[in-house]
């Protein structure tokens, strides 16, 4: 294989991006330039393009350094490199915005939640946060039956990578206004929160709206890290 000072100068990452800028380089040559270096028998385009091929970009931001370091050619030093940069990125994204609610308060997230009262169906939504906990988006992630929804974690989190999200907070309506938390509702809950410790965004609720009012898993204690 090639190295990248063998390739033609507008070819190579670094001078590509300096004459065209970043938007015109693919990600597999701003993963190149962040790698620097090669190894035997690999440039560190080639690197790059196999952890693309490993780790795609929806599930790139949630790779661990130690994910990383199992990829050849990939040394603590450039695991390190590429992780400051994902963080970064994530952290430039969630830039404060005096514009999008500020959801620190259970009262601040129920307002978020007028519109799962009075539905007819049992709807399961996601609010994803930023790490100063504004809301950057929100999802309904399934619609079920009277008594029961299908939630997946993969459903849930998919949104929270690709919008880099700090944290979420979960909620669904009661149709059968039953103001009692299920062990189905505790499952799930601990289902998720076990599933986002993994890709370090956090649970910080789970919010069931009745047609009188609501119930916190906050505030009844049930969140069990």
């Amino acid at each position: 294989m090639p190295k990248i000072k063998d390739l033609p100068k507008h070819k190579r990452p670094r001078e590509k991006l300096s004459e065209k800028g970043a938007e015109n380089v693919s990600d597999a040559e701003l993963l190149a330039i962040l790698i620097r270096t090669g190894r035997a028998g690999k440039s560190a385009l080639d690197i790059a393009r196999e952890t693309l091929k490993k780790y795609p970009m929806s599930k790139l931001l949630a790779v661990t350094k130690d994910e990383l370091t199992g990829i050849k050619g990939l040394e603590d030093t450039k695991a390190i490199t590429i992780k400051a940069a994902l963080e970064l990125g994530r952290r430039a994204v969630g830039a404060f915005n005096d514009s999008l609610p500020i959801l620190d308060s259970v009262r601040a997230t129920v307002a978020q939640l007028a519109d799962l009262r009075g539905k007819q169906k049992e709807y399961f939504m996601v609010l994803y946060l930023n790490a100063r906990k504004q809301l950057i988006h929100k999802e309904t992630i399934s619609i079920g039956t009277l008594t029961e929804t299908l939630v997946h974690p993969r459903e849930v989190f998919e949104p929270a990578i690709r919008h880099f999200t700090s944290s979420i907070i979960l909620a669904h309506n009661h149709p059968s206004k039953n103001t009692e938390v299920s062990d189905e509702d505790i499952r799930l809950t601990e289902k998720l929160i076990q599933s986002g410790a993994i890709l370090d965004i956090e649970v910080l609720d789970h919010i069931i709206i009745t047609d009188d009012g609501y119930i916190s898993f906050k505030e009844k204690g049930l969140l069990f890290k």
